[in-house]
């Protein structure tokens, strides 16, 4: 036990059983993956606790504990090992069982409420596109160079994070791009790893049933920030009014990108219609097939992230203007009779306002903007009523819809939502609980040159009622009605 003890702070150690006699191949802390050779970690989570696991743990086999709290009864010929912080002790613990990869591949974090998976996805498939190997951990998917793993939440787990650097460092990646959500600084699933860089693209209220105030939430954001060494880059959206805060304590080398003022990295909007923007970028012009501001703004992050990483400015530009948007992002969908269809996941009321900002710079005059929005359940209930309100803004007729209301009523929900809209404006707002009926209810009132957005679940091909995923993509429900219309 005296090996392990030395890299996690070891408050007391009940060794019962001779390091000798109890090797360890595994480490874990979910008490249905416990066995023998394995270590067993008491976490504890938003909504279990470990600890009330450790008699199972040790019931399957676990002869080493490490813990918070000691058990009233402890076991013989186990030893336990008490420590301050369970969670970090698990992220030492699966950087050691893994060698430490971060130390042998550069990873760039990108933290913010909206932009992060496209910003990370955007550079996994700049690095590709420049001839280097490297590895993407996101919402949507996880990549390993070109293969594939499933990605189950924004950031995972500190084992499987390690596990997954380690894959990466052994395929022979040069780089790592991954999403930092705030709920892996707070639970110290990305402690132990050596960030190279890290990329703010903005902050907004979300995540307020986890943080319950804005103010958690913007430090939880700041201490990825924090712990960023100083030979590492920050890279931070200056038009974003808490960029300041966010590198206030941060000892990494201070970059800013901007779409409105002065930064080290400058992107311009040229022109902007449904088939791309025309932009400027630090003196150089390219067309993209994004849309959008705040996919501007995302590309000046993604190429300055390339310019810090020593990527070459004429092959930034060049391989910037062949990437194509993110699966769920804005993605457009046509129909013969010239409807334009939107599929994006803003699932929060500042993704909303800029993707309804955007589609309302480029729809015709004359043009109607129909949504179709919800909110997922079990999820910050805060922001529901500012949602509405921000689709009801912006658009010309909202459907109120069921997203994944998981545990909760979705007509609960709706209401909820319903809130945030004046009686004024409910003359233009319907309730349709059914997604797919919500979605076929707007495309089949829209008319030529009309534009239906779809928002808050983009890539997902799912839809999680009462606990169960039932197969639902967004998209197929359009196309299926546009065919049918032919």
């Amino acid at each position: 036990m005296k090996q392990l003890s030395e890299y996690i702070k070891v408050l007391n150690l009940r060794a019962e059983v001779a390091n000798a006699e109890l090797p360890i191949r595994e480490i874990t802390f979910d008490s249905r993956r416990a066995g023998e050779g394995k270590i067993f970690v008491a976490v504890r989570g938003s909504k279990t606790d470990g600890h009330l696991y450790i008699p199972k743990a040790i019931e399957a086999g676990c002869r080493a504990v490490v813990c918070e709290e000691l058990p009233s009864i402890t076991e013989s010929g186990v030893s336990y090992m008490l420590v301050s912080d369970s969670s970090e002790a698990l992220a030492r613990l699966a950087a050691v069982h893994y060698d430490y990869p971060s130390s042998d591949i550069k990873v760039v974090g990108v933290t913010g409420t909206n932009g992060k998976t496209t910003v990370a996805t955007l550079l996994y498939r700049l690095a590709a596109e420049l001839g280097y190997k490297a590895g993407l951990l996101s919402t949507v998917a996880n990549y390993v160079d070109k293969k594939q793993v499933e990605a189950t939440h924004t950031t995972p787990d500190a084992l499987t994070l390690q596990a997954l650097l380690r894959q990466m460092v052994d395929a022979g990646c040069d780089y790592c791009f991954m999403e930092v959500s705030s709920h892996s600084v707070v639970q110290k699933r990305i402690a132990e790893i050596d960030f190279s860089g890290g990329i703010f693209t903005n902050i907004t209220h979300d995540h307020l049933d986890y943080h319950l105030t804005f103010d958690a939430y913007l430090k939880a954001k700041k201490g990825f920030f924090d712990e960023l060494k100083k030979d590492a880059f920050a890279l931070v959206n200056a038009d974003d009014r808490n960029a300041q805060v966010m590198t206030q304590n941060c000892k990494a080398g201070l970059k800013t990108f901007s779409l409105r003022s002065m930064a080290d990295f400058r992107v311009k909007v040229i022109e902007s219609l449904f088939e791309g923007m025309h932009l400027e970028i630090m003196g150089q012009e390219m067309w993209t097939p994004f849309i959008g501001r705040f996919n501007a703004s995302n590309l000046a992050a993604v190429y300055g992230a390339g310019y810090m990483l020593k990527w070459k400015p004429d092959e930034l530009i060049a391989a910037l203007s062949k990437l194509r948007p993110v699966d769920g992002r804005f993605e457009t969908i046509r129909s013969a009779g010239g409807i334009t269809a939107v599929v994006d996941y803003a699932h929060t009321p500042d993704a909303l306002q800029n993707i309804i900002g955007a589609l309302n710079e480029i729809r015709g005059q004359g043009n109607s903007l129909i949504t179709v929005v919800g909110a997922g359940g079990d999820r910050d209930p805060f922001k529901r009523p500012v949602m509405a309100a921000e689709a009801v803004k912006g658009s010309t007729k909202v459907i109120l819809t069921s997203d994944n209301p998981r545990s909760e009523n979705p007509e609960t929900i709706i209401e909820q939502m319903m809130e945030g809209i004046s009686f004024a404006d409910r003359g233009k707002v319907l309730s349709i609980t059914n997604r797919r009926e919500a979605i076929r209810t707007a495309c089949s009132i829209a008319k030529a040159g009309d534009v239906v957005l779809v928002a808050g679940k983009g890539h997902e091909t799912y839809q999680e009622v009462n606990g169960v995923r039932t197969h639902f993509d967004d998209r197929e429900v359009i196309k299926e009605f546009f065919e049918q219309q032919l």
